[in-house]
């Protein structure tokens, strides 16, 4: 078993690496027919119609080895993706634990570090914030900065010369959905634009699904 290729980490498809019995050799021959291989058929599975049967199942296959730990609970490829992540943290190595020591250490410089607050800072630089100004010169800023009418205005009511009309908000969906599972995707450090679109589109699916049950169980009720 190789160290996964850059290439197919990219697409998403390291999970091929995983299981693969070639040597770890750069720019091996192999690798490279292997990852233009699966870059032609990633492709053609991004192209392909939505009703098409065989790339809706490619799809599904990408989300699984893309994201094993979401998916290692499946009955059918459970075992498989479980394996997958064991074989790709056999590869990492034992991680260092990090020992008391240098944990005190770190609190230690960061008890050492000055905070900074901008806000306070240009506060603190007022120099009425210790005792606030007198009328007298409350009055004079306040010519300084408006005029007269604004300043005999200043207790006034507001009185809008026009009505205002309501804002329709029918159209409106409220949450961006496919904003706040890109961000999400992002989070997780996806960056695949294909296997973004397929987790977007996976939990669209799902979220559809809670909510046509939903609609059945309102329906079951009013009934």
């Amino acid at each position: 078993m190789s160290m996964p290729r850059r290439a197919m980490k990219e697409m998403g498809l390291e999970a091929c690496c995983l299981w693969c019995d070639a040597p770890d050799v750069a720019s091996l021959q192999r690798c490279t027919s292997c990852i233009g291989h699966h870059k032609f058929i990633r492709d053609k599975i991004a192209k392909s119609p939505p009703d098409d049967a065989m790339a809706q199942f490619g799809k599904e296959l990408m989300i699984k080895a893309g994201a094993p730990h979401k998916h290692d609970h499946v009955e059918e490829h459970g075992p498989v993706l479980l394996e997958q992540q064991k074989r790709a943290a056999a590869l990492v190595g034992e991680v260092k634990r990090s020992t008391q020591e240098e944990v005190e250490a770190v609190f230690v410089v960061q008890a050492q570090r000055k905070k900074t607050n901008i806000i306070k800072d240009i506060g603190n630089q007022n120099q009425w914030k210790e005792q606030a100004p007198s009328v007298e010169q409350a009055k004079d800023m306040g010519q300084l900065f408006f005029s007269g009418e604004q300043q005999n205005n200043a207790h006034a009511r507001t009185n809008p010369s026009k009505p205002i009309p309501e804002v329709d908000r029918s159209d409106r969906l409220g949450e961006d959905l496919d904003l706040a599972y890109r961000l999400e995707a992002q989070k997780e450090n996806i960056t695949d634009e294909l296997l973004i679109d397929l987790e977007i589109e996976e939990k669209l699916e799902i979220r559809k699904s809670y909510k046509d049950t939903l609609a059945d169980l309102d329906e079951l009720f009013d009934d």
